[in-house]
């Protein structure tokens, strides 16, 4: 089936579906509003809204979602100014207020803008990759591998999209950086950014559980100020993506300005959005068929690590059937902490634990859900399958 869409995003940017291209092809998932848009424009015999446009239907859906379920009343919502309340709550999926969200992004920025490009970590540490909205899912890492304080993390990037909970996954996340800011490392990945969050959910998400894009626009200009990568004892190179052929240097990239949206091409964006070869030859530098970022050989691996005496990358972006894959003579590691990904997937999750020279890797299965419990989650296809498909 294929796709696509052509518009203007809330900022007046020309956005064209095609250009992010997501992931894995075998599991690409678009948005709630696109993906129902094609399933929309194809039910003409049920035609339940004559003479409306899929857009104004979407909307009249969202509001009722937000008007039925998510009014101020609502024990969705955590009002407590306390950060280990919040924590609390939101391990339950409870959200917080919009004020909250403002208050916990201001001292996530606060934090953030004190942090390099490269930021550097020592061991034992442990190292995840995307959790994409999975909020089962994240509890379900957190109870096998421990939480912090006790265990140091490093998350690679990618916590939003995709999955129903993405406000309560990432606002918890945050919400453990202030409360343990040396415990926990958030990377920026290619879903920190407001085009792509615009296609495949986060925004949607804000906007049917806040009643406008206000959380979704707070959220974007903290994510604005997220560290691209990490370097574990002097020796593991991790980001979200991969390597670029505008730096040959770890301090190169501690040079680049960061603080701001992904750009569509260059080395940021190349560092969130690139992906090694699986081809066991010299390829160098390829164009990416995601239409963002690049294809990385064997060779390029080779000569990065040697010229910045480091023995492996370390990333994520991919999904990988056993959660952890490694490729290029064991240099490059790829991390996927999203089981069963889009829900669907079947997927194992990783994750790998450093002490030292010693490395662990472990995998674990999707968690169960009771979808019936306390939300603040995205439910608009359930609220609405009958009609949609």
């Amino acid at each position: 089936m294929e796709l696509s869409f052509s518009g203007k995003d809330v900022y007046g940017t020309s956005l064209r579906i095609e250009d992010y291209d997501d992931d894995v092809s075998s599991t690409s998932a678009f948005s709630s509003s696109f993906y129902l848009k094609e399933e929309f424009d194809s039910l003409k015999l049920l035609d339940p809204f004559p003479d409306e446009t899929f857009e104004d239907t979407f909307t009249k859906c969202q509001k009722k979602v937000f008007e039925s379920e998510i009014d101020s009343t609502s024990d969705k919502f955590c009002y407590s100014s306390n950060i280990d309340t919040w924590i609390s709550q939101l391990k339950t999926r409870k959200i917080l207020s919009l004020s909250q969200v403002k208050k916990l992004c201001e001292k996530v920025k606060d934090i953030l803008v004190k942090e390099s490009n490269v930021v550097e970590l020592s061991s034992p540490i442990t190292v995840c990759g995307d959790t994409h909205g999975q909020h089962y899912d994240l509890m379900e890492l957190f109870k096998i591998a421990g939480e912090p304080p006790d265990v140091n993390f490093l998350f690679l990037g990618d916590y939003v999209d995709r999955g129903r909970y993405s406000v309560a996954v990432v606002s918890l996340l945050l919400a453990l950086k202030v409360k343990y800011p040396n415990r926990i490392t958030l990377l920026r990945g290619n879903h920190e950014s407001r085009q792509t969050t615009q296609v495949y959910g986060f925004y949607d998400e804000c906007f049917a559980l806040y009643g406008d894009h206000s959380a979704w626009s707070i959220f974007m200009d903290a994510f604005d100020y997220l560290p691209v990568c990490a370097l574990i004892d002097n020796n593991r190179l991790c980001m979200h993506g991969g390597l670029s052929p505008s730096f040959s240097t770890i301090d190169e990239i501690r040079a680049l300005f960061r603080f701001g949206e992904i750009p569509h091409d260059g080395p940021i964006s190349d560092i969130v959005w690139s992906d090694p070869s699986d081809r066991k030859r010299d390829l160098g530098f390829q164009n990416s068929p995601r239409g963002a970022g690049c294809m990385w050989g064997i060779d390029v691996s080779k000569h990065f690590t040697e010229a910045n005496d480091i023995g492996t990358i370390t990333r994520a972006h991919q999904v990988v059937n056993e959660g952890i894959s490694l490729c290029h003579n064991r240099l490059v590691v790829t991390i996927f902490s999203a089981p069963n990904y889009c829900y669907r997937s079947g997927n194992l999750a990783g994750y790998m634990m450093l002490d030292g020279n010693k490395s662990e890797m472990f995998t674990f299965e999707a968690a169960p859900r009771n979808e019936s419990s306390s939300s603040g989650g995205f439910n608009l296809f359930d609220k609405y399958k009958d009609f949609f498909f």
